[in-house]
């Protein structure tokens, strides 16, 4: 469903008069809750591709397991404030 909102100029209006007229008619509308309201919504993932991101996650944490035993892990950075000693 899609509103468009839209004015004509009088013969004796002036811009300013034609942006407020529009933007009352914008408001009346609807429009900006609307699509406010549906801004960062996004469709789920089709069931194939959660399936695939899912055995992408099992494999790096079987090689991350397999890297682990075999102590090749290279050491972890420290995060946060340095310690004096």
């Amino acid at each position: 469903m899609s509103i468009n909102a839209e004015v004509k100029k009088n013969n004796n209006e002036n811009a300013i008069s034609l942006v407020r007229r529009f933007t009352k008619r914008v408001q009346s509308s609807g429009v900006i809750p609307r699509v406010r309201s549906i801004r960062y919504n996004q469709r789920k993932p089709s069931h194939y591709k959660a399936k695939k991101s899912a055995l992408v996650v099992l494999g790096k944490r079987k090689e991350y397991a397999i890297l682990e035993k075999l102590g090749k892990l290279p050491e972890k950075k420290q995060r946060g404030r340095p310690r004096a000693s």
